[in-house]
Order: C-alpha cells, then sequence, then structure tokens
C-alpha cells in the first residue's frame, strides 16, 4: 500500500502529536496491520525532530537506564530507556497514537478468545499497569553503529502488554547509516517463518505487532507469533525512537 493511501497530508512538526496523528488513515492502517502485522506512518516526525530526538542520547538526565546489547546476548547496540516525566514530544505521541490502535488491539483480543480489553485512552491502560506493579517507563532510544545489529525479540515486560507497538527512525538512510532495516518475523503454525523488511525514510514511524496477532484460516482465526529486530548496520549511525505503550516491572 503507497503512502498515499495511509495518510491524508503530509506531516508537519509545526502540527501538534494529536493533530499529526489524526492526519492519517487509521482504516486503512488498520487493514495493515491485520494484513501484515505492520503498517507505516510516513512522516510522523520532522527531521529537525528526529535530529533533538537523537541528540539527547549522551544526557543521562533524560533517561533511567542504559543497555548494551552484547552484554545480554540481545545483539550488538546499545539504547537507553527514558525515564518519567518523558519529554513533552514522546509523551505527546504516546498518548495520541494509543486510542487508534486501541481498537486495532481489542479486535485482535476478540478475534483470538483473548478475554483482554484494552481502554480508550493511554491515561487509564497506564493506571493499569501501574496498579499490577508495571510501574517503569518503556519509551527508548536506540543506537547502533557500523556492525551493530538487533536480534529478533518480543518487548514483554510484565504480565500486562500491550499488542502493538510503534517504532521511528530518526536518522537518514543511505546519508546517516547504510543497512539496518527493521525486520519482522512471524511464525504460522506448522510453517516456516516469513520475514517482512519494512524501508523507512527518516521521520516515518512503523507500528507493528510486539507479540501474537490473529489471522484468518479456513477454520477460522488461529494465532502467530511475531518477533522483530533490525539487520547489520553497514556504515555511520542509525539512532530510533521506540514507543512502547505498556510500562514494565
Amino acid at each position: 500500500m503507497s503512502a498515499k493511501s495511509v495518510v491524508r497530508t503530509a506531516t508537519s512538526g509545526a502540527l501538534t502529536p494529536e493533530a499529526r496523528v489524526s492526519e492519517y488513515d487509521w482504516p486503512a492502517l488498520g487493514r495493515e496491520l491485520d494484513a501484515y502485522g505492520c503498517a507505516v506512518l510516513p512522516k510522523l516526525l520532522a527531521a529537525d525532530e528526529c535530529r533533538d530526538i537523537a541528540a539527547m542520547y549522551p544526557d543521562d538526565n533524560h533517561f533511567r537506564s542504559h543497555i548494551h546489547m552484547a552484554r545480554h546476548g540481545f545483539g550488538k547496540g546499545e539504547y537507553r530507556y527514558f525515564k518519567y516525566p518523558l519529554p513533552h514530544l514522546l509523551g505527546e505521541l504516546r498518548s495520541a497514537l494509543y486510542p487508534h490502535l486501541a481498537g486495532v488491539a481489542n479486535a485482535w483480543s476478540a478475534r483470538m478468545g483473548l478475554e483482554q480489553r484494552y481502554p480508550e485512552d493511554h491515561a487509564t491502560f497506564l493506571k493499569r499497569c501501574h496498579e499490577a506493579g508495571q510501574t517503569r517507563p518503556t519509551p527508548l532510544l536506540l543506537q547502533y553503529v557500523a556492525g551493530d545489529f538487533n536480534c529478533l525479540h518480543q518487548d514483554l515486560y510484565g504480565d500486562l502488554a500491550f499488542p502493538i507497538q510503534v517504532a521511528i527512525l530518526l536518522s537518514e538512510p543511505d546519508s546517516d547509516f547504510t543497512g539496518g532495516e527493521f525486520v519482522l518475523t512471524e511464525q504460522r503454525p506448522r510453517m516456516q517463518s516469513r520475514a517482512e523488511v519494512v524501508p523507512l525514510r527518516q521521520g516515518d514511524a512503523v507500528a507493528f505487532a510486539v507479540h501474537h496477532r490473529p489471522v484468518q484460516g479456513t477454520k477460522g482465526n488461529y494465532r502467530v507469533n511475531l518477533r522483530h529486530g533490525v539487520s547489520r548496520v553497514r556504515s555511520g549511525m542509525r539512532h530510533t525512537l521506540g514507543i512502547i505503550f505498556h510500562d514494565a516491572r
């Protein structure tokens, strides 16, 4: 599906996060998520916003922890989890994106026969997370240099997890870095894994399934397992903003 089919007008950094998020054709994005487990939101952030967020990486004041992937067998590269209060733009984007994805999440739960339902607003969902002992913020900023990669994984930080998350590419491919493609894999029962490589430009976001999603089969819906990662960066430096909607223990 082309970018024109999922967004009505070009996103401008002058728009509020809520206004720019509302510009997208969310029914079309929902169909993309249903069909492929992922959907691209072109130009969610302006180039200057991308640069400003990436520039936060060295500043400890914004973050609660710093992870070196190789130490944990996650791949090679590093990332930092933001602390509360989140930077204003990040917090506003998290709140603005959530309601549009909650409808997809609830439809998926129903199709998979799960009891879990998600409230319409993010504040209510976060309250549920905190009541379940999941109080640490999960939005993160990732940094890769040449030779770095992120192994296929799932971002589950507790019993309560929102089934869709968003990643925003902050760097410009072929200018800031080469390689480093976003990869999503899907394992269907009794079938080999299927890979989806998602091309992104600076400021583009991809919404994708965190863990499971439903697929319509000949005998009804069945559940498939998904993992995501980043292929090897060949040159330069790549920054990504990850927006996870549930908090962690």
